[in-house]
């Protein structure tokens, strides 16, 4: 509780009007939901790790063989690096994420019965997992409330003016004081939605957003 007491308060909007923009968004996003492709917890896991600085799409043209010819812990613990980097070397980054699933592996196998855990700070014990990552994988995996924040959430949100941060964990820390907990991992995937398809780096399209009228950044650009 302590790291949340050091962010921000929003200043933006009132809670009326935050849940309005939740509101909108799950409008205009209503399919948003996880992107990788995965069957388990342990294929939603390794995923997840694989994404870093890639995007879903890359990730899902390369799990399908992956998870075929290493269905679990105990089949990717007993791997070897090289090999499985030669699998995903189209994303990036691929032979450090190579190393770290099949570490990850002899992880989940040597200390969790070759199960994926479901609290945070065993999530973040394991090779190549994050904070984001470990969010993601409680709150898709195991329906946990969590805010994820990526580079979609993290631009989207202090553009519109949810918040006003200068990096990833504060964001996180300030977007669970002012959003309803109950409505954290709808509101993660409709902002990730937003990013990817609307609300874009360079050139948001502002002109086809439905809440570009509470948004801080048309309001200093109009």
């Amino acid at each position: 509780m302590s790291e949340k007491n050091n962010t921000k308060k929003n200043k933006d909007f009132s809670s009326k009007e935050i849940t309005e923009i939740l509101d909108i968004l799950e409008e205009m996003f209503p399919e948003a939901e996880c992107e990788l492709n995965h069957s388990n917890t342990f294929e939603l896991l390794v995923a997840v790790v694989l994404s870093a600085q890639t995007t879903d799409k890359s990730v899902n043209k390369v799990t399908p063989a992956l998870f075929e010819k290493y269905p679990d812990a105990a089949a990717l613990a007993e791997a070897n690096p090289i090999e499985v980097g030669e699998m995903i070397r189209t994303i990036g980054m691929y032979k450090t994420k190579s190393k770290n699933i099949v570490n990850l592996a002899k992880e989940l196998c040597g200390k969790h019965d070759g199960k994926v855990p479901d609290n945070y700070d065993d999530l973040v014990a394991l090779p190549g997992v994050g904070r984001k990552t470990a969010n993601v994988v409680l709150s898709v995996g195991f329906g946990q409330q969590r805010i994820a924040v990526d580079t979609h959430v993290f631009r989207v949100t202090n553009r519109i003016g949810l918040c006003d941060e200068k990096d990833v964990l504060k964001t996180e820390l300030a977007l669970m004081e002012v959003l309803p907990e109950e409505r954290w991992s709808r509101a993660h995937h409709s902002l990730i939605f937003l990013g990817r398809y609307c609300c874009d780096a360079r050139k948001p399209k502002c002109d086809e957003c439905m809440i570009s009228e509470y948004c801080r950044y048309v309001r200093e650009n109009k």
